[in-house]
């Protein structure tokens, strides 16, 4: 008997492969909501956007989550598009009026900053 080197074809086909585990993705890290000082500030700004103007709601001490349930209902009442950035709300268009009345009955306290 001629003892033989075993093929690399051999080898491999021994080899076992689970997919049992996969890959285990970390777990998040839980999000880091800024911290306010309880006054939810109400600003329009234009810079950087063409002219166009916008409403940002910031003060919010809330995670994404419910900033976004949040804009909904104000973009709901305005009638108008707004997106959540960085914790903050903005809203199309000069809706500074119509959201202040709505956070106050919602019980916020509510500050307009600038023009």
């Amino acid at each position: 008997m001629v003892d033989r080197m075993p093929d690399w074809k051999d080898q491999l086909s021994q080899m076992v492969y689970s997919t049992d585990s996969g890959r285990i993705d970390p777990e998040p890290e839980p999000e880091e909501v800024p911290e306010g000082d309880g006054i939810v500030r109400l600003r329009r700004e234009t810079k950087g956007r063409r002219g166009k103007g916008v409403t940002i709601v910031a003060g919010l001490d809330k995670p994404q989550t419910e900033l976004k349930a949040i804009a909904k209902k104000l973009k709901q009442l305005c009638g108008v598009g707004g997106s959540v950035k960085e914790y903050e709300i903005e809203l199309q268009g000069d809706q500074r009026d119509s959201i202040e009345s709505w956070l106050k009955k919602e019980g916020y306290k509510v500050k307009r900053a600038g023009g």
